[in-house]
């Protein structure tokens, strides 16, 4: 498994850049690209991976809603966007995060002012992660890519937000 780390380290500027911005990456994707969209892959209830137990609180045999999309400028892949929501976090409002389809979940944490982002965490995923194998499969990359997660919350409701940006995003 991967290291995650609360402090970016060796990064090159572009990245740094875009891995320290605490706002809407949607926002900032939108900003940059007339024809953003989100491009659904997978909802389902499954197992989370070993280094994303701790951050949501699920031991090894619970399970959780897994979403994986792809946010896109135009047909362009540029983030490989992982959410894990711990079943109990989807209750009352939250209920709703369970039926995004192809809207932002971005838009919808940040519209949210009882929602809080935690540290953001960083790591420059191995070949051997299995995010960067759902991230790079169909693709060209063949190298190492840079990724962050957070953990959003409000009570005792909380979210892993993992998003791995292909290097076309820092050009």
């Amino acid at each position: 498994m991967a290291h995650w780390y609360n402090r970016l380290i060796a990064a090159p500027p572009a990245v740094r850049d875009w891995l320290t911005d605490r706002r809407s990456l949607t926002r900032r994707l939108r900003t940059g690209c007339a024809g953003f969209c989100v491009r659904g892959l997978q909802l389902r209830r499954a197992t989370v991976q070993s280094d994303e137990r701790r951050p949501v609180g699920l031991s090894a045999r619970r399970r959780a809603l897994i979403r994986n999309v792809w946010l896109c400028c135009g047909e362009q892949p540029l983030v490989y966007a992982h959410s894990v929501l711990p079943q109990d976090s989807l209750s009352g409002s939250w209920r709703r995060l369970a039926h995004l389809g192809n809207r932002p979940l971005g838009e919808a944490l940040f519209a949210d002012a009882r929602i809080r982002r935690g540290m953001l965490q960083y790591c420059l995923l191995p070949r051997t992660h299995p995010l960067w194998r759902q991230a790079a499969a169909g693709t060209a990359v063949t190298g190492r890519l840079w990724a962050r997660r957070s953990l959003f919350g409000s009570g005792r409701q909380r979210i892993l937000v993992t998003e791995v940006f292909m290097p076309d995003v820092f050009a």
